[in-house]
């Protein structure tokens, strides 16, 4: 998925973003042509890496065996922030 931000950077005009989800198969024609607007930029956003993924599940199980066994976990609220 790729998140597109659409500004004039010659007028002080306010920033739209957009959000497709596009069919694989066209994906690139959409790319080619949108890389051709000079006032279109592209952010992709390929999402979690395998790694991440798997370090998060990691985590999630840990964290659920504590639950399941009567241990409190918490969260400092400055890494709760920090998330979001």
């Amino acid at each position: 998925m790729s998140t597109l931000t659409l500004d004039r950077p010659k007028r002080k005009i306010q920033q739209q973003r957009v959000v497709l989800n596009v069919a694989a198969r066209k994906y690139n024609f959409l790319m080619e042509l949108l890389n051709n607007f000079n006032f279109v930029q592209i952010e992709e956003n390929d999402g979690d890496s395998r790694e991440e993924i798997i370090a998060n599940l990691k985590e999630a199980a840990k964290s659920l065996k504590l639950i399941k066994e009567g241990k409190p976990i918490g969260q400092p609220a400055e890494e709760l922030f920090n998330e979001l």
